[in-house]
């Protein structure tokens, strides 16, 4: 007889709407479909949190910011920040969100629950060999962090990351 496996989970972050969760769990699919590791919720140097950060065995880099309705999208700015940490920059939406409001020098993915696709590319704008380090680092450390925090859920892991 086989030992049950035990589900380790991260516990909810709080400060995504349940469509917004939809639409990251759905292009996280999409992103490891194309070869990208993400971390969700990156601290990045400039204060910023990026919804979605990917890398692929290459070392690309990208930036996915989530938005849920024209009403989140209109509200929140803070995302052109975001140029100086990746080589490309996509929104994340529903099929429900006009594509015609978002930037056309950003790519856009269509996303739900369950998968994702890329409507239009984004244009590369390749990151200088240090930020892509600093970037690669931050990434590393996020996501050990979280991978100790749930192997020690009762340990200092809260504020780390």
């Amino acid at each position: 007889m086989r030992p049950a496996t035990k589900t380790l989970e991260l516990p909810p972050d709080g400060r995504q709407s349940e469509p917004a969760l939809a639409i990251a769990r759905g292009t996280m699919r999409l992103l490891l479909a194309h070869g990208f590791s993400c971390v969700s919720e990156l601290s990045l140097a400039s204060g910023r949190r990026a919804d979605l950060v990917g890398i692929d065995p290459a070392g690309e880099i990208w930036i996915v910011e989530i938005k849920s309705s024209v009403a989140d999208f209109r509200a929140d700015q803070k995302w052109q920040d975001y140029r100086l940490h990746c080589d490309r920059l996509f929104f994340a939406t529903t099929q429900e969100v006009p594509c015609e409001i978002f930037p056309a020098d950003t790519g856009l993915i269509v996303a739900d629950a369950f998968g994702a696709h890329i409507v239009c590319e984004a244009p590369e704008h390749r990151l200088p060999a240090a930020t892509r380090k600093s970037m690669m680092l931050n990434f590393a450390r996020a996501a050990s962090l979280r991978l100790q925090s749930l192997m020690d859920p009762a340990g200092p892991y809260a504020d780390a990351d």
